[in-house]
């Protein structure tokens, strides 16, 4: 399958500009033979944008913005996965993630759970205990945002669930590269299964973003990156490649599980 993943500085506050390069993007990478793409955390609004705002462009997952993300998807015959502030039933906002397939239905629709800082939990609820696993085009997704991929447990546990690509839209700024240089390979490796991470570029007021954008296969390596700048980045999944890689590296055959019952009470 070959996905690909859209990094850009954010453009914030500006939902329908977001919806036109979307939809540019999405005809590039379709055009490339690409099934899915992927775009960065809160896409359609904006990340450094305040409480207020991120309430007030906030919508439901079945929103306007949705319904045109559907209608892009539909046109170019690709599925999208894009962050963006969702509105609950109840009031609260969330920073979610959803995925629109290429027949333009909602496959899934992920909050994530892991706030980071005082400008996540200004701004968003904390999503609860729900890890959805989707069936695409014969490969099994999961999906975490940005800060979620650094906490070991969340990436076991879509593994042992049987997903086969982690899908993580992120926010992930300076000085932090090393997140997106070491971190997301290794999680790739240690579960042995592919990951794309789809960050921003440039700055949005005092953030400067790493960029630095990766799709990593189970063994590792790199098989698309972006550099600091702008990019549409496309890559093949070889499930040869997966099979290879978890015969030599036996890590759940070899894993310990009662050795690990403690860890979530510490």
């Amino acid at each position: 399958m070959r996905v690909a993943l859209y990094q850009c500085p954010p453009v914030p506050l500006d939902v329908s500009g977001n919806l036109s390069r979307l939809r540019t993007q999405a005809t590039e990478a379709a055009k490339q033979g690409a099934a899915l793409l992927v775009l960065p955390e809160m896409y359609l609004s904006g990340y450094n944008i305040g409480a207020q705002a991120a309430h007030d462009l906030a919508q439901p997952c079945d929103g306007p913005a949705a319904q045109a993300i559907a209608d892009i998807a539909k046109e170019n015959g690709i599925a999208i996965l894009y962050g963006y502030p969702e509105l609950s039933a109840e009031g609260r906002v969330y920073n979610a993630v959803q995925l629109i397939d290429a027949q333009g239905s909602s496959r899934c629709n992920y909050r994530k759970t892991h706030l980071y800082g005082d400008l996540d939990k200004s701004m968003f609820s904390a999503g609860d205990e729900h890890f959805p696993v989707v069936e695409f085009n014969g490969w099994k997704l999961g999906f975490l945002i940005c800060y979620d991929v650094e906490f070991p447990e969340n990436t076991r546990r879509l593994a042992l669930s049987g997903v086969d690509l982690i899908l993580v839209p992120t926010a992930n700024m300076a000085p932090y590269d090393f997140v997106c240089e070491v971190t997301v390979r290794a999680r790739a490796f240690e579960n042995q299964c592919y990951l794309v991470y789809a960050n921003y570029c440039g700055s949005e007021g005092q953030i400067q973003y790493c960029g630095l954008s990766s799709i990593c296969a189970p063994d590792g390596k790199q098989i698309g990156r972006a550099g600091h700048e702008e990019a549409l980045v496309i890559a093949d999944l070889d499930r040869q490649v997966m099979s290879e890689s978890q015969a030599i590296n036996t890590y759940f055959k070899d894993r310990r599980p009662g050795f690990y019952s403690g860890l979530a009470k510490n």
